[in-house]
């Protein structure tokens, strides 16, 4: 099966081009695009044409489908989201549900309704990140862990704050191939463990800014049918708010990951 792979910027994300996801990816295409997942941490799916269980079933190939500790599945398909309008949980910079204690390790969003401009997605690469900070502050991060927390909506769905808080170290190791990563996000990120907020709050402020920086970037304009994989272990993203209500809609599902380490 002939497809390509292009390259979208030095840090992270690239298209893939000629491929049809309704149908079972062969072994020898699956490694390709593995190998290239690694390599890029974001790849786009362009031209999908799926239903909600091909959606799911492309998933299953990649890991088991988690389903949201508080979010609702779409009826008749667990682990399947609605992502509409920009929320301020999604316009901040973050990786997704990092208040569990193994947060997924993949999402995906294919997009099904999505404006002529606007509601593009940013993702930003966590490795470049922390490559570019002083081997100074590299070593003292290594040695800090940070206690992350869910949003409101948690205790709304009636899970308590016990439910919904975990403690992860602050630079991750990628658990494929171990290169290390800042995972702190301003989402879920309340403050470093055996720290108070106040203490924690420069350190974490500098570092959210960082991890952000325009040159660890990928901004993507969604079409119709594009389908987006990302690696919660290397990337942050975050939504730009500048549509109008209910022009954009996608649907997303994200696989089950590890312990970070």
């Amino acid at each position: 099966m002939s497809f390509e792979i292009t390259r979208q910027s030095t840090a992270v994300g690239a298209y893939v081009t000629g491929l049809d996801l309704s149908k079972p990816l062969y072994d020898a295409v699956f490694e390709r695009l593995h190998a290239a997942y690694l390599e890029h941490h974001v790849l786009c799916f362009r031209e999908q044409v799926l239903s909600p269980a091909q959606h799911l079933a492309f998933a299953g190939r990649w890991g088991k489908v988690s389903v949201h500790p508080y979010v609702a599945s779409i009826p008749g398909h667990p682990g399947l989201m609605e992502i509409g309008d920009p929320h301020p949980i999604t316009v901040e910079w973050h990786s997704d549900t990092t208040h569990a204690a193994t947060p997924p390790r993949t999402s995906m969003l294919l997009a099904r309704r999505v404006p002529e401009r606007g509601g593009d997605t940013l993702w930003a690469s966590q490795h470049a990140a922390f490559d570019t900070l002083s081997p100074a502050l590299q070593e003292m991060l290594q040695g800090l862990r940070a206690v992350h927390r869910g949003t409101e909506m948690a205790g709304e769905s009636g899970l308590s704050a016990r439910e919904v808080t975990a403690v992860h170290p602050v630079v991750r190791r990628h658990p494929e191939t171990s290169r290390p990563a800042l995972y702190v996000n301003a989402d879920y990120t309340k403050h470093f463990e055996g720290m108070t907020e106040e203490e924690s709050r420069p350190l974490l402020e500098f570092l959210y800014a960082w991890a952000a920086r325009s040159e660890y970037r990928w901004r993507h304009h969604w079409r119709v049918g594009d389908l987006v994989m990302w690696d919660n272990a290397s990337v942050q993203h975050s939504v730009v708010p500048d549509v109008e209500k209910g022009e954009r809609l996608l649907h997303r599902v994200t696989l089950e990951g590890e312990v970070p380490r």
